[in-house]
């Protein structure tokens, strides 16, 4: 058995084989507090809900925080930000660690394998990802796992790019980042982050019009298309001004740091995008009609979107760790084998 961990600034997810078949549990990484009652907490744990008491209140944390600050008209508080942990929430971390036990649960023996994702340090903000990092190896370990970091591009780059020999450009559109990563024959050539994403588009169309930004995260995840087609005085007219700005902001530092690194020009390789970020019809058009016009300094042979782009990066700490699994298992053998000798 191994594992794959998600860690994302709008959902964690996790990812284990069972047969042939990969399984993926889910939760959205935010909370909402509500007052505390008897009669509230009975009512919550009857239904179900993933939910803590603490003094006279009680936090409804997951999928359903969404629901009930839409409700309550609240916003959600949210234990990440820009892709790392909050500085400024102070449940950040006992919210975090619910989350996680709840999406990977127990481990099926000490020392299982698990791959979770990280972001790179991104190269348009000073923030640092270290301490982040090393607080959700922390969470996994005390939990019996064997944990083990992964980049979140070269993530990508493992769930989509084994038919390319695991060769190309991986990018992650996440909720508090962005994430590329370029691979040759699973060597990273360069990774790095944006601090850019969904929530930026999010804030950005919240702020034109004056919307509640879980309001607009809730009509950007309830069939958005990005087709250029809606009113531009609107919650999707400005949705859809601000992810071309964020397609135009990305592809511009790639160019750049992709310059900075002097990648080779003869280099021939295949882009993917995944995310949730990428989930909206029209992105994987927009995205194509960017890059087009951008000038890259390798060839592309090819720009394709992940056909569950939510599911990419857990999936790509999933094969991480079962390749990391096999490794053990066979230096294991031939230990024993020698030891017979």
């Amino acid at each position: 058995m191994a594992k794959g961990l998600d860690v994302g600034t709008m959902n964690i997810l996790s990812a284990q084989q069972d047969g042939t078949d990969t399984v993926f549990v889910q939760q959205r990484n935010s909370f909402v507090e509500i007052e505390y009652s008897d009669m509230a907490e009975q009512m919550l744990s009857r239904s179900e809900v993933l939910h803590i008491r603490k003094d006279d209140k009680v936090y409804v944390v997951g999928d359903d925080a969404l629901n009930f600050a839409n409700i309550f008209n609240k916003e959600t508080r949210r234990p990440m930000k820009h892709g790392i942990l909050s500085s400024s929430e102070k449940s950040a971390i006992p919210m975090m660690k619910l989350i996680i036990e709840q999406v990977v649960g127990e481990p099926a023996y000490r020392d299982e394998k698990l791959y979770f994702s990280t972001p790179a340090d991104p190269i348009d903000s000073d923030l640092s990802t270290l301490y982040h990092q090393k607080t959700i190896e922390s969470f996994l370990s005390d939990m019996g796992y064997d944990a083990e970091p992964i980049n979140e591009g070269m993530a990508v780059v493992y769930s989509e790019l084994a038919d390319n020999n695991f060769t190309g450009l991986g990018i992650s559109f996440g909720a508090g980042m962005t994430n590329i990563c370029l691979s040759y024959y699973a060597v990273p050539v360069t990774k790095f982050s944006v601090a850019r994403g969904g929530d930026w588009v999010d804030e950005q169309a919240a702020q034109a019009t004056g919307t509640p930004v879980d309001k607009v995260t809730s009509i950007k995840e309830d069939e958005f298309q990005l087709d250029f087609q809606t009113d531009v005085g609107g919650v999707e007219g400005a949705l859809s001004i601000y992810y071309e700005n964020l397609l135009e902001y990305v592809i511009n530092q790639i160019v750049t740091e992709v310059d900075e690194e002097d990648i080779e020009e003869g280099l021939d390789v295949p882009v993917v995008v995944t995310g949730g970020t990428s989930s909206p019809d029209g992105f994987e058009e927009l995205f194509r009609d960017h890059l087009e016009d951008a000038n890259i300094p390798f060839s592309i042979s090819d720009v394709s979107h992940a056909n569950e782009p939510l599911y990419s990066v857990a999936r790509g700490g999933l094969v991480a760790a079962r390749s990391d699994e096999d490794v053990d298992h066979g230096q294991e053998e031939e230990a024993e084998a020698a030891a017979s000798e």
